[in-house]
């Protein structure tokens, strides 16, 4: 159990882009009054976002989804607060759970657990009233999942979101039993068989015991259906592959993801950033820094908050893009600036292993050293270990 609870948290993060949308329109709500709300939820545009939720209330004011989509509002700029906002901090090393993060906002955090709790009871009646009705268990599902994504995330009590993630998990399989063209109810089932699929031996075999099944195939196909399927819950899909294909080393279809939801949500000047980061995963350094520098210019003409740490992100990529292209000058003076500003432990830690990378190829070993000595040290209490077992590397042997 505890292996298993260990790598739950990142897992609760995947699996939260299947509990944002999805449930029927109300009979005085037209559906894409909802579409509007999540679509402004996704273009960063959160107090409008939360201004049409709040329409919807004022006319249907039992209406769950709604509820939902406020309580998702809340959560996503907690989330945005915090600066986690790439897929950087579900891959590799980065941390799940930094105790150097202030205390979710009081206004946030009680305006999540309101609609939250809301959405559920709602919810939990309907299934009371109809325990046949597909849809209901859909909502239930949704409801406990999207729950389990902020206890985990934002709480950080594993224990908790793990049981709460089980229920979900439940709930979905329930409703592709009752209607198997649901292809929406695949998408937190089929997160949760990839992530599954994804653990040691032992911990696989926890999962199964506890009442989560596997199938890394079986997963990635269920979230490919979920995202191909119309409806509220398609773009959360895709968001999600975006994740599954970059650990998966699939990086053309992360960029096709990435793409495509570029077209759908235009003022997510994130997704820039991600198709820049994925792009140097994929080694297309030149490719990566023409993402960077028309993301970079859209946050500069953006009037809009940014999230924590954003400007020290967007430098760190270019950072590291250019030194992959072995731009020394460029990639040092983009790491440098990026330790200008303020920024996540993780990114900090992961500048320092780039400049020490950078003092290498430029011949100054001394400073490469001081550099990857840093790196080291910030990554420990970062909960980084991928960062601080590359900069032990280069202490062993220098960068070429």
């Amino acid at each position: 159990m505890n292996l298993l609870l260990r790598s739950f948290p990142a897992f609760v993060l995947l699996a939260a882009t299947a509990t944002l949308a999805a449930a029927p329109p109300h009979a005085v709500t037209q559906p894409d009054e909802y579409a509007a709300g999540f679509a402004a939820a996704y273009n960063l545009d959160y107090a409008d976002a939360r201004e049409r939720f709040e329409a919807i209330l004022r006319k249907s004011p039992e209406d769950g989804r709604a509820h939902r989509g406020l309580a998702t509002v809340a959560w996503l700029e907690i989330t945005f607060a915090r600066g986690t906002v790439t897929a950087d901090e579900f891959l590799g090393g980065a941390t799940r759970n930094d105790v150097q993060l202030p205390p979710p906002p009081p206004a946030q955090a009680a305006s999540f657990q309101t609609h939250a709790a809301r959405a559920l009871a709602i919810a939990e009646g309907r299934v009371a009233a109809r325990p046949a009705d597909a849809d209901a268990h859909y909502q239930l599902g949704a409801a406990v999942g999207l729950i389990a994504s902020y206890t985990a995330t934002i709480d950080g009590r594993v224990l908790g979101a793990f049981r709460s993630a089980r229920r979900a998990y439940d709930e979905h399989e329930r409703v592709l039993a009752l209607a198997p063209g649901r292809k929406d109810a695949g998408l937190i089932v089929g997160t949760y068989r990839y992530l599954v699929s994804t653990l040691s031996l032992p911990g696989r075999w926890m999962a199964y015991i506890v009442g989560f099944g596997g199938g890394r195939e079986l997963g990635i196909q269920m979230v490919e259906d979920a995202a191909r399927y119309p409806g509220d819950s398609q773009g959360e899909a895709q968001f999600a592959l975006v994740l599954i294909y970059n650990r998966e080393k699939r990086f053309d279809d992360a960029l096709a993801v990435i793409k495509q939801l570029q077209r759908d949500y235009p003022r997510n000047r994130l997704l820039w950033l991600e198709a820049g980061a994925t792009a140097i995963r994929a080694g297309r350094y030149d490719a990566a820094i023409a993402w960077l520098q028309e993301g970079s210019e859209r946050l500069d003409e953006d009037r809009r908050p940014r999230a924590f740490g954003e400007r020290a992100l967007w430098e760190h990529k270019l950072g590291v893009a250019q030194l992959g292209r072995r731009d020394i000058a460029a990639a040092r003076a983009n790491l440098t600036a990026a330790l200008g500003q303020p920024a996540r432990e993780w990114v900090k830690a992961r500048t320092h292993l780039a400049l020490g990378r950078a003092e290498d190829l430029s011949g100054n070993r001394d400073a490469a050293l001081a550099q990857y000595e840093t790196a080291r040290r910030l990554a420990a209490p970062a909960r980084d270990p991928e960062t601080a077992d590359l900069a032990s590397a280069g202490l062993r042997q220098a960068f070429r």
